[in-house]
């Protein structure tokens, strides 16, 4: 992985790792791009001590295009589907490991159910890989954002759970590639 210099265009809003505070990164702050996985970027700040995620929406603060992440879709039916949904998944990332949260095994259930009105209702149970992680709301509130914004979504509903506790195990052979587990 190369990293990249940067310095920082504007006030930027930023989620700190792993504590998950809301933070303002000043103009003019030196930082480098550790991670940028998901339309979501890794600040290392040494100025302000430590990790920051910078979401794709300040992505030009940081030198870059906003709009990086792609969007699945729904099938070609107009209908909304199981895949659709883990596609959108798979384009969340824990600020601090460079595997998604489905590769990581930290998706437990997803379901998909019509709405009265029309849309679908989207329920996801999913983990963290610690209990302690305060980055936790910030990952699952990506989740829940990028499932809302698919078509034929009306609801989406994302829990963190803690059982069955997560374990390395869980990790798919992609994620274990990527990690050097194999």
């Amino acid at each position: 992985m190369s990293y990249e210099n940067v310095s920082v265009s504007r006030d930027c809003e930023a989620i700190q790792i792993p504590h998950g505070n809301a933070v303002t990164i000043p103009e003019g702050t030196l930082a480098i791009i550790t991670q940028s996985l998901g339309g979501t970027y890794t600040l290392q700040i040494p100025s302000m001590g430590g990790l920051f995620r910078v979401s794709d929406r300040d992505a030009d603060a940081i030198g870059k295009r906003p709009g990086a992440a792609a969007q699945s879709g729904a099938a070609a039916g107009g209908e909304l589907t199981d895949e659709a949904v883990w596609n959108e998944l798979r384009n969340v990332y824990d600020p601090e490991i460079p595997v998604n949260i489905v590769d990581l095994g930290l998706v437990y259930d997803l379901n998909i159910e019509p709405l009265p009105a029309g849309g679908s209702n989207v329920q996801v149970a999913m983990t963290l890989t610690a209990q302690g992680c305060g980055m936790g709301p910030s990952i699952a509130m990506d989740a829940q954002r990028r499932i809302e914004a698919l078509p034929g979504v009306g609801e989406a509903h994302v829990r963190v759970v803690w059982d069955p506790p997560w374990n390395p195990n869980m990790i798919s052979p992609e994620g274990r590639a990527k990690l050097g587990m194999a």
